[in-house]
């Protein structure tokens, strides 16, 4: 709750000096400086809980809390073809704690990986033109946490038709891992082949004993088609593939075999993916809009998934919107996914992580969004606020909450 007081005075100090920058009105004039067109901040409470932890190999607590924020600023510039830039630069700051990191060692009173935090900052440029109804951009980010670096860059492209009713969007990314292999605790002893053993790290920052560190790149995509039908529907046809390549595995996770044996997860080291979706937007007179979204999903690892979203924003005033949702996700499991001392030693892969098993999902919350003419609390550059909740329920027991806190102001 500390936490959360304090990203809400943060919050009040930005936005009390944005407005008090604001300046004069300059609509007829296309100023070639670099102008801050909005500024977006994020905060948001997540917690869960369940009995599958795969660190103690299917079983165990889940148990886990993450505190987030992203703080995002955007800015504009124009050029001498009248085309537009846009220079966006995000910050993002996750601590959490996960009572399953914690097994990793069960010996020790407290792990190095029961606490951390994840920081990942992004940049991100992109220039419109209007005559052509292009748009071009790039993107660049970093993200680090205690186990792993990661490195990612992107291209991005969009056409509009001259009619305004139609775009088509494509998009790149690639993501350049670096992960620091920890083992469980008992499995740090190796053994060589000729007899002879030596003792393996266990990450921690004064452990004289080194780890190995295993790169995993990925690589995604995405294309979309995005067409206005009439004055009430809209709707957006997408296609997502992407691959992976590296170390998949999680090495301190476990598996236990039917003779009792435990061992490191071991997994391919590639996948490919492909999400197939369809979005649907209908407006049911001014104050109701359907939004509706359905994806199918398969993957060269045997799950193949179902997910069906549906939102109802409700203009309650003009100022006012309430945005009840709802989402049920089904899949199959993983070829290489077996529960606690199911595993025999002859399988070549191995997991009892359950986000590989067959299960099904429900997720439902609700959305309150305020837009006041005059702005929020009076500050006229605070364009928005909005409280969102979502309550996750899965089959196998997992369940978990999550408050989110957004502002916007311009």
């Amino acid at each position: 709750m500390k936490k959360l007081t304090l990203a809400i005075g943060l919050y009040m100090g930005v936005l009390l000096s944005a407005s008090a920058q604001k300046t004069a009105d300059t609509s007829n004039y296309q100023s070639r400086k670099l102008k801050v067109e909005e500024i977006n901040i994020v905060s948001s409470y997540y917690h869960q809980d369940g009995n599958n932890s795969a660190v103690t190999g299917g079983i165990g607590t889940e148990k886990l809390t993450d505190f987030g924020n992203t703080f995002d600023i955007r800015f504009s510039k124009w050029d001498s073809k009248a085309r537009q830039h846009f220079f966006t630069f995000e910050l993002g700051v996750d601590a959490y704690s996960s009572a399953s990191s914690d097994k990793i060692d069960p010996y020790t009173i407290s792990s190095a990986s029961m606490t951390d935090k994840r920081i990942y900052p992004s940049l991100a440029w992109s220039v419109n033109n209007a005559k052509k109804g292009t748009t071009f951009g790039a993107v660049a980010s970093y993200s680090t946490e205690y186990d792993y670096k990661s490195y990612g860059t992107g291209l991005n492209f969009s056409k509009t038709s001259k009619d305004g009713n139609r775009e088509f969007s494509a998009k790149v990314n690639a993501f350049f891992d670096t992960w620091k292999v920890i083992l469980p605790s008992e499995l740090r002893t190796i053994y060589r082949a000729d007899g002879t053993y030596y003792f393996y790290g266990s990450g921690g920052e004064h452990d004289p004993y080194p780890v190995d560190y295993k790169p995993r790149n990925s690589y995604s995509s995405s294309f979309s088609l995005a067409q206005v039908v009439n004055k009430r529907m809209q709707v957006l046809l997408t296609v997502d593939p992407a691959y992976q390549a590296g170390l998949l595995a999680t090495k301190y996770q476990r598996v236990y075999f039917t003779d009792g044996t435990v061992k490191s997860e071991e997994l391919p080291d590639t996948r490919f993916k492909l999400p197939i979706g369809a979005r649907l937007n209908y407006f049911a007179g001014n104050k109701v809009v359907i939004r509706t979204f359905y994806r199918y999903y398969q993957d060269n690892w045997g799950v193949k998934a179902h997910t069906f979203e549906l939102e109802t924003p409700i203009k309650m005033t003009p100022f006012l919107t309430l945005s009840p949702y709802y989402r049920y996700y089904t899949q199959t499991a993983a070829d290489y996914f077996a529960a606690y001392g199911v595993h025999k030693l002859s399988d070549q892969y191995y997991t009892s992580d359950y986000d590989l098993s067959k299960l099904n999902s429900n997720m439902v919350g609700t959305g309150i969004r305020i837009m006041p003419p005059h702005g929020v609390f009076g500050i006229q550059s605070w364009a928005s606020l909005e409280l969102r909740y979502g309550h996750y329920m899965r089959s196998n027991g997992l369940n978990s909450n999550t408050i989110t806190l957004y502002a916007k102001f311009k």
